[in-house]
């Protein structure tokens, strides 16, 4: 088995590509995973800090 490697696409990208990310990685639609981390930020405030980690970690295509 091939290791998962994440990239952020520099396509389909509204800020830093985390949330294209993730919906790649996962097979998801991208617009159903922004909304998904708005929902969390409006109702948790847990993914900003969770965004940014992914930004400065992950490295872009």
């Amino acid at each position: 088995m091939a290791p998962i490697v994440l990239s952020r696409p520099r396509d389909d990208r509204m800020i830093a590509g985390v949330c294209a990310m993730v919906a790649r990685r996962f097979g998801w639609s991208s617009t159903w995973t922004r909304v998904l981390a708005l929902f969390g930020l409006l109702f948790f405030g847990s993914t900003i800090p969770i965004y940014i980690a992914f930004w400065l970690i992950v490295p872009a295509e």
